[in-house]
């Protein structure tokens, strides 16, 4: 209900959404905690919290780079979890949507996944590596367990597949804006116009768009055409540069917090 609510509500006050997406865990827990915990004060509508998986097949150098350095700083799902709990002890209205790969719940197991993520506050799944031929294994059940299962669209699905990518998708489709993989190029935003208009006429649900955006001024864009704008690899980036440069993690919270107001600004200025 957060996120079908939050569309809800922005779309009333003729608003797309700003949605965020982070590693859980990088550089450590308490960093990334402490960043998550000030996001929607700098304007986010959605949190995206990325798995740590050692294998991201979708994501570019940027989001790779940062599942590693979960990974090597000791972060796993259950403490993904653990992190999507602590931040509902301080905000109960802004969604949290868990992107990652099958493996590391397959792991953990299908039905206690579920019921934890549902426990802790998760109020949607993207699983990049599911498609909608295998939505028995976790799309459906997660779905009847209240949690959205969000689904990908990208420039190659074409009307065909169409049917088959929104039969069982919920909360809102994430359109990528590129075809290939995060973080490595910036589209040319005016092409996303049709697609978007054609996934509108075969759909209700809310259409955010990822991958590629930087800029408050690709915010801006993007947030004219769009239910919602996501941004991932360029927030991520700004955490390895300040690795790079020795910053203490409240300098790194700053600058990644700062860049994020800039970028939501651009959001909320493009249907003025």
């Amino acid at each position: 209900m957060r996120l079908e609510n939050t569309f809800r509500s922005l779309a009333e006050k003729n608003q797309s959404a700003f949605i965020t997406f982070l590693t859980a865990g990088d550089p450590d827990y308490e960093t990334s905690i402490s960043i998550i915990n000030e996001l929607p004060s700098c304007g986010v509508d959605i949190i995206e919290v990325g798995v740590p998986f050692s294998d991201p097949m979708a994501d570019g150098p940027s989001v790779q780079a940062s599942s590693l350095r979960a990974l090597n700083n000791g972060m796993t799902l259950e403490k993904t979890l653990n992190l999507v709990k602590e931040f509902r002890k301080k905000n109960d209205i802004t969604p949290i949507v868990l992107m990652g790969y099958y493996n590391p719940i397959y792991i953990y197991g299908n039905d206690k996944f579920l019921k934890d993520a549902k426990d802790s506050g998760v109020d949607g799944l993207i699983v990049v590596d599911l498609p909608p031929e295998e939505d028995h294994e976790l799309c459906v059940p997660a779905n009847k367990a209240g949690l959205n299962f969000i689904r990908l669209c990208t420039p190659t699905t074409d009307e065909k597949r169409i049917p088959a990518v929104l039969e069982n998708t919920s909360g809102f489709l994430y359109y990528v804006s590129i075809t290939g993989i995060t973080g490595t190029k910036t589209p040319d935003f005016s092409k996303l116009v049709k697609p978007i208009e054609t996934l509108k006429s075969k759909s209700k649900l809310p259409i955010a768009v990822g991958f590629g955006i930087k800029t408050k001024e690709n915010a801006k864009e993007v947030g004219k055409i769009a239910d919602g704008v996501v941004v991932g690899s360029s927030i991520v980036d700004i955490i390895q540069t300040s690795l790079n440069e020795k910053k203490n993690s409240d300098e790194m919270k700053n600058k990644v917090l700062s860049y994020v107001q800039e970028l939501s600004e651009g959001v909320r200025q493009s249907r003025k």
